[in-house]
């Protein structure tokens, strides 16, 4: 898997309203700078929060990701909104099985579209 595969594998699993499944993106205690203003500490209370974010059912649409730049085993992923405003970031490390986890996540969130 390469780190960019995060986001494609997040839209599907955001879709499919699987928080569960988005909270296993996340390293155990990982960092997501939201609600804004807050954030939101650790794989558990990263499913938490998807799981109230999900419960309206927002659909997410694939954002074609900006190139990611990579030094040894951490990365920088992110990706342009379509509406051009801001973006969204990610600072992912290689686990020992060689996939990538989300350790920091700058999301940028904008009302997704239903």
């Amino acid at each position: 898997m390469k780190p960019e595969d995060l986001t494609r594998l997040f839209v599907e699993r955001a879709n499919a309203g699987d928080a569960a499944g988005i909270a296993a993106l996340y390293e155990e205690k990982a960092v997501m700078a939201y609600p804004p203003g807050q954030q939101t500490v650790g794989r558990e209370a990263i499913r938490a929060l998807w799981e109230k974010i999900l419960a309206s059912a927002p659909r997410f649409e694939p954002e074609p990701p900006l190139p990611t730049l990579i030094s040894g085993d951490i990365a920088l992923t992110s990706t342009p909104p379509k509406d051009g405003a801001g973006a969204r970031a990610q600072v992912v490390r290689r686990q020992a099985d060689g996939s990538w986890l989300r350790l920091l996540d700058q999301p940028e969130f904008i009302t997704p579209k239903r």
